[in-house]
Formats: structure tokens, sequence, C-alpha cells
């Protein structure tokens, strides 16, 4: 029996406009597919992130399995994507706007909820809303990675300050001196892909009169994203990392990419989970066919 066509839409998280931000294709499921189909049309679709929502049946319709995969492979954990999700449930009016959505995912249950603007004054405004993502928190601890030649050869430029390892991504976190020194940065991605662990943020003190606390880029190239236009993991890390440097648990943060994206944080008491707020839009639908 021919397999149904599978509906997708391609979305740009952490972003207020069409081409910025992250792009994540969602994929709604309605049946199980093998991973190697999965990755086969990850790896066609060639944005950061394929993500695939199939929902759970024997339960409220708010809640989905959810993964996530780059070209290369599967990943763990993928904050963009799960906003990108959750944008796309909300937009396409396949979940009641007014009840949280659950995420059933490789690293636990993530939830989502959908944010309104306080004051609506055209039909347009009902799409731009901010989607809340609940999202572990990442540990950073001291790092033993202390090869000041491998550093300045993979961050020609960079002025450092700190580094350090994120506990649950296993990335290496580099602290520069500001965050006109973070969009200096030319990185050198076959450096940074003989560092261990995963990937390498790095951050700074934004700009006085940004309107951001800090700024920050991520490059992970063993996954085969060179430069993550926005990262929500990597912010589950930065969110610990500042709390402790600034001594608070809201910031308004820039991904300072390219493509630039927004990310609204909250870390709570116990540096156990980060509401992350962003905004999505949509780009464009369509179906796969085989």
């Amino acid at each position: 029996m021919a397999k149904k066509p599978v509906k997708y839409c391609v979305v740009d998280a952490f972003a207020d406009s069409a081409f910025k931000g992250n792009p994540a294709a969602v994929c709604f499921l309605e049946e199980e597919r093998d991973d190697q189909w999965l990755q086969a049309v990850a790896t066609e679709f060639n944005v950061p992130v394929t993500c695939y929502l199939t929902p759970i049946t024997n339960s409220y319709h708010n809640r989905f399995r959810l993964r996530w995969f780059t070209h290369l492979n599967e990943v763990k954990l993928c904050g963009h994507a799960t906003l990108a999700a959750a944008y796309a449930l909300f937009w396409s009016g396949l979940v009641d706007t007014n009840i949280m959505i659950e995420f059933v995912t490789p690293n636990g249950l993530l939830t989502a909820k959908k944010i309104p603007p306080i004051n609506i004054t055209s039909v347009s405004d009902l799409h731009e809303f901010l989607i809340e993502i609940d999202l572990p928190a990442h540990p950073v601890m001291e790092s033993n990675f202390d090869e000041t030649s491998q550093i300045s050869e993979a961050l020609p430029g960079a002025s450092i300050i700190n580094i350090k390892r994120t506990q649950i991504g296993n990335d290496i976190l580099v602290e520069v001196k500001c965050g006109k020194n973070v969009t200096e940065i030319q990185p050198q991605f076959d450096a940074i892909a003989k560092w261990p662990g995963r990937g390498v943020i790095i951050s700074g003190i934004a700009p006085p009169g940004s309107g951001f606390d800090f700024y920050s880029r991520f490059f992970c190239p063993k996954d085969g994203v060179d430069e993550d236009h926005v990262c929500g993991s990597a912010h589950c890390a930065l969110a610990s990392y500042w709390s402790k440097k600034l001594g608070k648990c809201d910031f308004n943060a820039y991904q300072a990419s390219p493509r630039g994206g927004v990310l609204n944080l909250h870390l709570d008491e116990q540096n156990q989970r980060v509401l992350l707020r962003g905004k999505a839009v949509m780009v464009m639908e369509g179906c796969i066919l085989v």
C-alpha cells in the first residue's frame, strides 16, 4: 500500500519576519516512519533541523512525539525546532490555542504554550504571538580544555575572558570581552571540529543601550551546522552561565549570526529549567509524496 503524503511546513523561529532567525522544517506524521526515511527527508530539506510530530494515541489531542534531525544525524534536543513545531501546531489550528502542548522527546517531556499579543488591532495580529517553551537548564562546569593555541587558531581575534563546559550539551563555552567581539570573530570550522565535545558557544556582554543582556554565537560543524543561526539549547547553558555572572534570572539575548535572532529567557530558582520565549514566522507549506 502506498504511503500517505506527509504534510510539512517551514518555520523561521526566533524571528518576526521571514528569512530571519533559524529555519526548521516541521513534518506532521500520521504513522511512524523508520529512521532511514526520517534522516533521508532531513537531508533532502537541508535546513539546520527537520523535526517530526506524531500524535500520541490514547491521550488528549495536545500531546505529540517529537524528534529532531540535522541533515547528518539525529540530535537529542533542539530549541528552535521545538518552538517552530509549537508555532506550526497553533498556526494551523491543529491544537487548542488555550491548552499547553506536550512533547514527548528523547530529552524527556517538553511543553509549549501560546502567549497572544496584549492588544489585537488587526487580523494579522492573530498570527503575531510569542511561544514559550520549557527546556532543561544546562549547568556550566569547569573545562579542562585549555589549549590556547587551538583556541586562537579556531577563534582568531577572540579576546577570551573565560572557558567553561556545558554539562548536558557537552559544548565548550567561551566568554569574550564584549558583544562587539562576538560579532567580529571569524570562526575556523575545520579547527573547531577538532575540539572536544559537540560544539562551541561564544558569548559576551551586550553593548550598552542595545536592549540586550548578552550576545552569542554557536558553531557545531560536527553536526553539519557550521554556524547555527539561533540555538535554543545553547541558551539553556547561557542562561545558567550569565545568571551567576550577572546575579539575575531574566534575560533578553541576541544571537549575532548573519540572520540574527532574539530570545527572552527565564531561569528558575533551582537552576533546573529555562523558559524560553520567541516569535516565529510561517514561510511555506507542502507535502512529501514518498
